[in-house]
C-alpha cells in the first residue's frame, strides 16, 4: 500500500491553485470550478483541492511537504512574497520545520526530516523495520 494523495477542501479554487502552484507544485489537473491536483516536484505524491462551498478552515488540517534545503525554499519564496507564521525551526522531533498558512488558513509545514522522518532513534522495531 501507498499513500497516492491527500484532498483538501477550499473555499476559492484559483486563489487556491494559486498559492500551491507558487510553493512549487505542478498543476496537472483542472476542473474548474471545483478540483485540481498537484505532482509533488520529488516523488509521485500528488495533492488535491476541491472546492467546498462556504468552507473555512477550523485550524486543525497540517499538511507537510518536504523539502531537502527548507531554509533557501523559505528564503525563495518570501521572496516571491508568501508570508510565513514561522521561520525555520529545529524541533525536538528532530526535524526542521517553517510554517505558513494557505489562502483558507490552513497550516502548510515545510520540513526537512531526513531519515529521521521514517526512521528516528525512538522508532518502534527499529532493527526489524516494521512497526
Amino acid at each position: 500500500m501507498n499513500l497516492n494523495q491527500v484532498t483538501l477542501a477550499c473555499s476559492n479554487l484559483s486563489d487556491s491553485v494559486a498559492f500551491y502552484k507558487e510553493l512549487g507544485l505542478e498543476l496537472i489537473v483542472l476542473s474548474e470550478p471545483r478540483y485540481a491536483r498537484f505532482l509533488c516536484p520529488e516523488g509521485a505524491a500528488t495533492f488535491s483541492l476541491h472546492h467546498e462551498d462556504n468552507y473555512k478552515s477550523d485550524g486543525h488540517n497540517v499538511i507537510y511537504f518536504e523539502c531537502r534545503d527548507l531554509d533557501a525554499k523559505v528564503s525563495e519564496l518570501k521572496e516571491k512574497g508568501l508570508s510565513f507564521e514561522m521561520d525555520p525551526v529545529d524541533q525536538s522531533w528532530l526535524w526542521r520545520e517553517a510554517l505558513l498558512l494557505d489562502p483558507d488558513g490552513n497550516k502548510i509545514k515545510l520540513y526537512y526530516a531526513g531519515e529521521n522522518r521514517i526512521d528516528p532513534p525512538w522508532r518502534i522495531n527499529k532493527k526489524s523495520r516494521t512497526l
